[in-house]
């Protein structure tokens, strides 16, 4: 067997193959075949198998298994119709079978994502290339949230994620927070599965900020920055917050890093193995995210109990006090849930001054009492 980097004709594969009496494998199909394994989710699966029979269907005359034979049978157009046609109208047949399903997966996930939107939580997306260290990172994300979801699978092999995972963080100043992890990109990433993948992409369009994590111990690291951002430029996101998370700084030492500085402005160097600068990163994300947010006394009265649920459960409270009219307590809440929650904030301070203003208000409250 010989693997190719570059994506060969059917007519290329069937020439080499009687060269050297070998099974040709290019680039794509090799990538194909990995991301066969490595889909879990119908969805993963449905979108590698239209991108196997996308790559398959323009080979159908060069490649060695699909050499002109003579078939028929009930449903041909006769018996001396070639077994070519044949393969082709099912390939045909199938992609129209998946495109169907897929259309419908996308459905049930767009009304998904409008109910995320809709939350107002903000929403980051992990980007970068394959074997960045993307899931590594979302975990050391989410391990200080005792209500986060389950760790993402990890693994150190080339497309470990295929399938896009949503786990809910918490940034330090207790503002909640939903990261996804896309599928890691490749250069020269096969026309197929670009398409393939243009719905789990999607995710990048719909996030408030890009973490881009580059492996800052390989050698072709400038390749890889270049293709991530390439391929951001296709999806139109190049005009979000990008925070460059240069990672694997335990594999190299900083003085020795060399990379080229035109895509990166936002920067920072962790480990997310050994959990280096990782409370910065958070810091670092706190202070990009395009959002403003005031420290604020609310009331919920009793019978709006989901109103409290909502804030409880996306932000860190602090002095929680029970009164006959309802619920007191202090968070640093964002701009859109203040201009949602307005008729339930009694007192609010600016740029963070933190004074505890339940000491102050709620002594008056109990007077007018």
């Amino acid at each position: 067997m010989r693997n190719f980097n570059d994506e060969l004709s059917g007519a290329q594969i069937r020439n080499l193959e009687k060269i050297i009496d070998k099974k040709i494998i290019d680039r794509t199909n090799l990538i194909l075949d990995i991301f066969a394994t490595r889909a879990s989710s119908k969805e993963g699966k449905l979108q590698v198998k239209l991108a196997q029979l996308n790559y398959r269907l323009p080979r159908l005359v060069g490649m060695r298994d699909y050499l002109s034979r003579e078939g028929g049978g009930i449903g041909t157009r006769g018996p001396g119709e070639q077994k070519l046609e044949t393969d082709r109208r099912h390939i045909l047949r199938e992609i129209n079978n998946i495109e169907n399903q897929l259309k419908e997966v996308e459905a049930n996930r767009d009304i998904k994502r409008k109910r995320r939107i809709n939350s107002n939580i903000p929403i980051i997306s992990l980007v970068g290339y394959t074997n960045a260290g993307k899931s590594t990172l979302l975990n050391k994300l989410i391990e200080d949230d005792d209500r986060a979801s389950k760790e993402v699978f990890v693994k150190d092999m080339l497309f470990a994620t295929l399938d896009t995972s949503l786990r809910r963080g918490r940034l330090p100043n207790g503002q909640g927070y939903l990261l996804t992890d896309t599928v890691g990109f490749v250069s020269k990433l096969p026309t197929h599965l670009v398409e393939a993948f243009k719905g789990t992409l999607e995710e990048t369009i719909y996030a408030d900020m890009l973490l881009h994590v580059v492996d800052a111990s390989n050698k072709n690291i400038d390749i890889q920055i270049k293709t991530t951002m390439d391929i951001l430029k296709e999806l139109d996101v190049l005009n979000k917050p990008i925070i460059t998370i240069f990672n694997k700084m335990d594999k190299i030492d900083i003085g020795s890093l060399i990379y080229d500085n035109r895509f990166v402005e936002d920067k920072i160097f962790v480990s997310a193995k050994n959990d280096v600068n990782i409370d910065n990163l958070k810091q670092l994300i706190q202070d990009r995210l395009p959002q403003e947010y005031r420290y604020v006394l609310m009331r919920i009265p009793y019978d709006e109990q989901s109103i409290l649920n909502h804030l409880m459960n996306n932000y860190e409270i602090k002095n929680l006090h029970h009164e006959e009219d309802g619920t007191y307590l202090n968070l640093s809440i964002n701009s859109i849930d203040f201009g949602r929650y307005k008729d339930y904030i009694v007192g609010w301070e600016e740029n963070y001054t933190w004074k505890i203003i339940i000491e102050l208000y709620l002594p008056m409250v109990k007077m007018k009492a």
